[in-house]
């Protein structure tokens, strides 16, 4: 029977470090409030401590991290109960760390199909092959997608570049 990796504590602390914000950003993307984004990255989380998954870089570490929170974060808008639940943006606190400048807003209102492409293009860095090859799509779709959603912001957002 094949014995699960455990991962060490300096280890688990080690990749904590280098992906929080990261992993928060993306929540925070989806989720739009701060509880449940927290509550997305401790799942996010637990599911890396609860695999035995070996990285072959920090890139291939980097690229779990952002498909796996993508994933724990479309699950949770799924469940029924959260369908129910407005929020008041007024009530929302926001973290003094985590910035939300005109581009971020107008970027976590786009659809999730375009949210995911353009915050790992402009925000992680990563090209569209990357993302393609991060998200399991053909390259043409991203580039698509990339065009659609930088089309959507250029109105948004008036004549910034992006």
């Amino acid at each position: 029977m094949h014995q699960p990796r455990i991962h060490s504590d300096e280890e688990i602390i080690a990749v904590y470090q280098r992906h929080i914000d990261m992993v928060f950003r993306i929540s925070y993307s989806y989720l739009k409030n701060i509880a449940d984004s927290e509550d997305a990255v401790s799942m996010t989380f637990i599911k890396y401590m609860n695999n035995d998954i070996v990285f072959h870089s920090i890139e291939h570490e980097k690229a779990w991290f952002i498909v796996t929170c993508t994933h724990v974060c479309k699950d949770m808008l799924k469940q029924r109960w959260r369908r129910h639940i407005s929020f008041d943006e007024n009530h929302i606190v926001k973290l003094e760390t985590f910035q939300i400048d005109q581009t971020l807003e107008a970027i976590l209102k786009l659809p999730a199909r375009y949210k995911t492409v353009i915050y790992m293009y402009y925000y992680e860095g990563y090209n569209s092959e990357e993302i393609a090859e991060i998200l399991h799509k053909p390259s043409s779709t991203i580039r698509n997608q990339l065009a659609r959603a930088k089309k959507i912001l250029k109105r948004k957002l008036g004549d910034l570049t992006l």
